[in-house]
């Protein structure tokens, strides 16, 4: 319970991962459990000698990374732990205390020493960086109840991602299907610069069907959680995650049709959540239309891209890891929706963000070939339409008190189907603050009928300054500050350690073939 707003997830279907339909052929054990040992040290070895349907159970321990893979054919993407075996189950039997960890032999936990990092293999422009558990092709693919961590970027530029299912990033097809990610841990403890930094934390790229559940992930320069390429197709949820002290706390590209974000929380990030359309992680745009002219069991609408039931606050942190265009994100801002279409807000509370609880804006991408766009001289614009704010809570937005700061925004610059705003009220009474004015009078209802673009300059111009972009207008170097404008900027980055207590699997054993660790009667 939040200021009188209760995180409640039975409204809410789970379950968009199917869970793999093999028959468990065996159980592998790796490390030590209760004083019994397993067949294995390292949590490689296993997952090499696993077949189709097996379970690796992992015991407590803080399990280093002496060696890389990368798939076959695709040596962009080495990792510290390699799953190209279907229907795997990875299981850790504590969340806290088993630990796949990118630092080197012999350094203290998740070390914060850059002495102890691991920066990958060397390729010709240096270190390319490593990643953690990568699921490459593997469908149906369980990671649970363990943690992640201090798994670098480099100059790869496919490294540094803690728990990446990747059905074949920067390709424009699925190349993966269905998925489990719970009890999750995230993290990284080292920062020394942008290029070494971790980037995402629970990641699934080119993929449909997974549900993460009861996952926590932090200290990221790009984004806490990522959903990407997985067009209309995703199929996915996240339920109960906590993202803080990213860049984004998460970030969408180009991710749509049936994907449920639901009972989390984003709080202490630059911008705390962000889906967008860009060029990028092909194919654009990002479009949360119902597959098929279908209808969503949860809005009753053809819209099934869904936030609900989220706690958004205190997104004001300047002071994190951020490259590239996830260091554009709004600071200040709870939820941005950047170029997308046909998206549900719904049911949130948005508390504590400086600048905007929420906004709805256009994207500006660069040039060809501006899929799903509208090239300009200047850019590739992705407009956003069609979106729907409704039912949610607000609560000390705006306070940084710039022009058109508040409670939640919007913009089009283009003719389209006009976002709607409805049922949407200020914690303690009096009316949600907008821009422009009155939104929720002007734009009650969305008719998906063609209307004129609300160009609401002033707001565009505000994120643009507090976002320090070129442009998001339409004009080349439309950005100005007007004097007196304030919005925090980073001063040093500032990593910050796991919460205490985040709870594991309470038996961990449940569901897994009897074998030494998990024996026919338990307690």
């Amino acid at each position: 319970m939040v200021a009188g707003f209760t995180v409640a997830s039975a409204a809410v279907p789970l379950g968009a991962a199917a869970p793999s339909l093999l028959p468990p052929t065996g159980v592998l054990l790796v490390g030590t459990y209760n004083g019994v040992s397993g067949q294995f040290s390292s949590v490689q070895a296993a997952v090499n000698a696993a077949k189709p349907g097996d379970w690796i159970l992992i015991g407590p321990g803080d399990y280093k990374t002496t060696s890389d893979a990368a798939p076959a054919g695709a040596p962009q993407f080495p990792a510290g732990v390699l799953i190209t075996t279907r229907g795997l189950h990875l299981r850790g039997m504590d969340r806290n205390a088993v630990v796949i960890d990118g630092t080197k032999p012999g350094s203290p936990r998740c070390s914060k020493r850059e002495s102890d990092q691991n920066f990958g293999p060397i390729g010709s422009g240096g270190a390319e960086g490593l990643n953690g558990i990568l699921v490459w092709k593997a469908d149906n693919v369980w990671v649970q109840n363990l943690t992640v961590c201090n798994f670098l970027a480099g100059s790869g530029g496919q490294t540094g991602n803690e728990i990446w299912w990747n059905g074949g990033s920067n390709g424009v097809q699925i190349g993966g299907w269905g998925f489990i990610g719970s009890y999750l841990t995230a993290t990284t403890d080292f920062y020394s610069t942008e290029a070494t930094a971790a980037q995402y934390g629970i990641f699934s790229s080119n993929w449909s069907g997974g549900t993460w559940d009861r996952t926590y992930a932090s200290n990221f320069n790009d984004s806490g959680y990522y959903i990407g390429a997985c067009q209309q197709a995703c199929n996915q949820v996240v339920n109960d995650a906590w993202a803080e002290y990213n860049a984004l706390g998460y970030s969408g590209s180009n991710s749509g049709g049936n994907l449920v974000v639901a009972n989390s929380q984003f709080d202490n990030n630059e911008d705390g959540f962000d889906t967008n359309s860009q060029n990028g992680d092909n194919p654009p745009p990002q479009n949360g239309a119902c597959p098929k002219n279908g209808i969503s069991p949860i809005t009753h609408t053809h819209s099934c891209w869904v936030f609900i039931h989220n706690y958004v606050h205190d997104n004001n942190n300047p002071n994190v890891p951020s490259l590239g265009s996830a260091a554009a994100g709004p600071v200040g801002t709870g939820l941005s929706i950047s170029g997308g279409r046909n998206d549900t807000v719904m049911d949130n509370l948005f508390a504590n963000n400086g600048a905007w609880g929420a906004i709805f804006v256009p994207y500006p991408d660069s040039g060809a070939p501006c899929t799903g766009g509208t090239l300009t001289p200047v850019a590739c614009l992705y407009d956003e339409s069609g979106l729907a704010l409704v039912g949610n809570a607000f609560n000390h937005n705006g306070f940084f008190k710039n022009p058109t700061n508040g409670d939640f925004a919007a913009a089009n610059l283009e003719p389209g189907p006009p976002d709607c705003f409805g049922g949407n009220v200020k914690e303690g009474g009096g009316a949600p603050s907008t821009s422009p004015p009155d939104l929720q009078a002007l734009y009650p209802n969305c008719t998906g009928r063609v209307a004129l673009p609300d160009l609401n300059a002033l707001f565009v111009d505000e994120v643009a300054c507090d976002s320090e972009s070129v442009t998001i207008g339409p004009i080349k170097g439309s950005q100005a500050c007007l004097p007196g404008s304030y919005y925090p900027r980073r001063t040093s980055v500032i990593m910050h350690p796991l919460p205490p207590g985040l709870p594991s699997m309470q038996d961990p054993c449940s569901g897994v073939p009897t074998n030494p660790w998990c024996p026919p009667t338990r307690p």
